[in-house]
């Protein structure tokens, strides 16, 4: 079992305008290990994507995203308490949106997919969506 050096919560309300305020905490919370530049900005993609689909589907008032950072890692959960996804297979594909009508791309799955070495994605039991992703990091300040 993996030793838990810090762990982190953090809920907003399910605005656009919070998109940045949350992938910029996470991002802060995980450089006390001391990442690349590179691993902070795809840890700030990552979180963006994860927050903007909340708001754009979940149909949801409030996001909540925590963070356990790990010797050389970090895992993320990012949970909207809205309408679910009717088909989670089919919006892991690349272009699938259910808001074609908006002129979204679909890539959102396949962006946090692309910047986080594991990502799960689930329907809750008491919510909305569950993303759960997590990233090694290159470069680790021993702590």
């Amino acid at each position: 079992m993996r030793k838990v050096l810090n762990t982190m919560k953090l809920e907003i309300a399910a605005k656009s305008e919070n998109e940045s305020f949350a992938r910029t905490c996470v991002a802060a919370f995980a450089t006390q290990l001391d990442p690349t530049l590179d691993d902070i900005n795809d840890l700030k993609t990552a979180v963006s994507e994860a927050v903007t689909n909340c708001v754009v589907h979940a149909e949801t008032e409030k996001i909540l995203i925590e963070a356990t950072l790990y010797a050389n890692s970090v895992s993320i959960t990012v949970t909207d308490f809205g309408i679910g996804i009717a088909n989670i297979e089919k919006a892991l594909e690349p272009f699938y949106t259910t808001r074609p009508d908006e002129e979204r791309s679909g890539m959102g799955f396949t962006v946090m997919q692309s910047f986080m070495d594991t990502l799960k994605v689930v329907n809750g039991e008491k919510c909305g969506t569950v993303v759960e992703m997590s990233k090694k990091f290159k470069a680790v300040n021993q702590v």
